[in-house]
């Protein structure tokens, strides 16, 4: 459930956003409603990622969370607004919508590379503070691997495209040349540094770089043969500028008195982009795709596990019952009882091993659950009179495999 630049207009989308998703996190997750829970926040999405076995009181949770938590003191216009506002998905669209953000398919600015880098922060930080566990872990260690595939497989990430690659595209569109020009870019990010890229690339050579920590925009300036300022001098510098881009953490405004092309604004260059990229964003698409259905083997498989251990529960408290029953009528010494043990054993795992095996590989496929519904009839699993009835609790869903959960650069996400 989120918000992004298709969804809501940047002025809605900056009252929303955090610096810190942690505390955010830790309190969603405290809620019986929520098991898991990634928030991604930059300027142009703000969308959780939760994971839930309680569907509608976790809409309603999020609602809330959108409502209250993230809204603050500056909430949209009403409940009505936010709702109109918010986009929600569920179950396989929710996992493709991870995919595709992580491969910059949803991009404003599509093939952008800054997306999977913010996506890894998101993810660390729900990692840092328990709020990802194994499914989230591994939805978005297949989202990574799947962006990858997607830069290595495709022309996409071919001529590296960004927001600030698109705001210099817009100030060619207002001078004819770049020659006589001087830009000051207010800021030190990977954004005004992507921007200096983009401006050296077109042959702009008088450059202004201020800061609030001037430290930082030397550092930049040195690089990039640019002068170096603090924001104390940015009036001064302002009037020395044919074209200012900003990209600051501030939260009150920094320039008066001018006229202001934000992010949404260079949505109409990004779509032009988009058009050249279209070919290559249907290829993009066919490999999200196929890691979706990796990841959604996967998840079917984790439905095989408790049925698995409920069958092996079945067999083995009708094995222990029918040797217990046989031993009272025998005399045996204890190297034949342990003989007459191994071998009952033996019998069970081989029955039990074809049809154990089969399941495991069905469930990866679409018709698992056919499978896994028909087994549990078929040996009455579901029927709690029956022996080895006791390991359906233990059985439950929240029994998945223990794993460690990864960090996303050591990782290719497989």
């Amino acid at each position: 459930m989120g918000m992004n630049h298709r969804t809501a207009p940047l002025e809605v989308r900056e009252r929303f956003a955090v610096a810190d998703p942690i505390p955010h996190l830790v309190k969603l997750v405290a809620c019986e409603e929520i098991d898991e829970a990634v928030l991604l926040s930059t300027c142009n999405r703000v969308e959780v990622v939760a994971l839930t076995r309680q569907l509608e009181p976790a809409r309603h949770r999020l609602r809330a969370f959108f409502h209250r938590d993230l809204a603050g003191e500056t909430p949209a216009q009403g409940a009505a607004a936010l709702e109109n506002l918010l986009f929600e998905d569920v179950d396989g669209p929710a996992m493709r919508q991870v995919f595709r953000v992580a491969a910059s398919l949803d991009s404003m600015v599509l093939g952008e590379p800054q997306i999977l880098g913010q996506m890894k922060q998101a993810y660390r930080a729900a990692v840092e503070c328990g709020a990802c566990g194994a499914i989230l872990s591994r939805l978005f260690q297949s989202a990574f691997a799947a962006a990858k595939r997607v830069r290595r497989e495709t022309r996409i990430g071919e001529r590296p495209v960004s927001v600030a690659r698109v705001a210099v595209e817009l100030a060619k569109q207002i001078f004819e040349s770049f020659d006589d020009k001087t830009a000051l870019l207010v800021g030190a990010g990977e954004m005004i540094e992507a921007a200096l890229e983009a401006l050296r690339g077109e042959g702009l050579r008088s450059i202004q770089i201020a800061n609030r920590t001037k430290a930082h925009a030397e550092h930049l300036a040195q690089r990039f043969h640019a002068s170096a300022r603090g924001l104390e001098d940015l009036r001064e510098a302002l009037h020395q500028s044919d074209i200012v881009l900003t990209c600051t953490a501030g939260d009150t405004p920094i320039l008066e008195g001018i006229y202001l092309y934000d992010i949404d604004d260079l949505a109409g260059v990004a779509a032009a982009n988009a058009d050249e990229r279209r070919r290559e964003t249907m290829l993009g698409e066919a490999i999200v795709l196929e890691e979706q259905q990796r990841f959604d083997g996967w998840l079917l498989a984790l439905q095989a596990v408790p049925t698995i251990r409920h069958l092996r529960a079945r067999a083995e408290a009708i094995r222990q019952a029918e040797l217990q029953r046989s031993m009272a009528r025998l005399t045996l010494g204890e190297n034949e009882r342990q003989a007459v043990e191994a071998l009952t054993r033996a019998i069970v795992n081989k029955l039990l091993h074809a049809p154990v095996s089969r399941l495991r590989a069905e469930a990866e496929r679409e018709e698992g659950l056919a499978y896994l519904e028909a087994a549990r009839v078929l040996f009455a699993l579901d029927d709690p009179e029956m022996p080895g009835a006791e390991a359906t609790e233990a059985s439950a869903p929240e029994d998945a495999p223990e794993r460690a959960v990864p960090d996303p650069e050591d990782s290719e996400g497989t």
